[in-house]
């Protein structure tokens, strides 16, 4: 979700403003892409880059989270969305903990869309991190380097995102902003996700976007580093509705 602080700027007004406006659209693109069908949506809301960023900027963030799960868990529930947050989440705050636990835990037995907010997320952490846990198992006979020689996907048990199960390997990165780089988001997830960059920035970033985006998607032949596919093979599990 890229570039609120340049869309605010762009207007002459404080980059916590591209935040606040931001954050609208979290909303209606959650409940777009539950209604489409996606099974699971990751939204990257907070690199471990970025806290260096200023306190007053911080404190405007996660007075945002915290607002955003109050004001719609119940949505949220009702239509069977769980809830998951991937990254160092012990790095959070106290207050957003207290806020943010017992919604995540409300949720944990939802079946519906999977939600997963990336904060205080970076990929090469994660892997790092994934690679400690397996070392570590290997140290106690659990594993043995061996395992995952043989089998690479081993790895997967050992990432944030881990309890998706199938779920976890990406299929589709939007990337707002007019930015082309992938900023150290779900590395080892996306190996074979297909991108779709956009000028358009976050703020500005609205269900046609989002639909534009999955459209380009289903055009696009998979292989998977295979052979070409079947020329009637459906790429997009469910049909988007054309747009007026």
């Amino acid at each position: 979700m890229d570039g609120n602080g340049r869309w605010a700027q762009r207007r002459f007004r404080p980059r916590v403003f591209g935040h606040i406006r931001g954050s609208s659209k979290i909303k209606p693109i959650v409940r777009e892409a539950n209604r489409l069908g996606v099974q699971a949506l990751t939204l990257y809301a907070f690199s471990t880059e970025n806290w260096s960023r200023p306190e007053a900027e911080l404190s405007v963030l996660w007075r945002l989270l915290k607002k955003y799960l109050i004001r719609e868990a119940d949505e949220l529930d009702r239509n069977n969305v769980r809830l998951r947050i991937i990254g160092e989440s012990e790095r959070l705050g106290s207050d957003v903990h207290a806020v943010l636990g017992p919604v995540v835990e409300r949720l944990s037995k939802n079946t519906g869309l999977q939600l997963n907010f990336a904060v205080s997320y970076g990929s090469r952490r994660e892997i790092a991190r994934a690679a400690r846990l397996f070392a570590l198992d290997c140290m106690n006979g659990k594993r043995s380097p061996e395992d995952l020689a043989k089998n690479e996907t081993l790895l997967n048990d050992y990432l944030w995102t881990s309890e998706l199960g199938a779920l976890s390997d990406v299929d589709l990165v939007i990337r707002t902003s007019g930015e082309k780089r992938v900023s150290n988001f779900l590395l080892w997830q996306a190996a074979y996700a297909e991108f779709v960059f956009t000028d358009v920035c976050w703020p500005d970033f609205t269900l046609e976007h989002l639909t534009a985006a999955i459209q380009e998607y289903s055009s696009r032949e998979r292989r998977f580093g295979g052979v070409s596919a079947p020329a009637t093979q459906n790429v997009w599990p469910n049909p988007v509705p054309q747009q007026n």
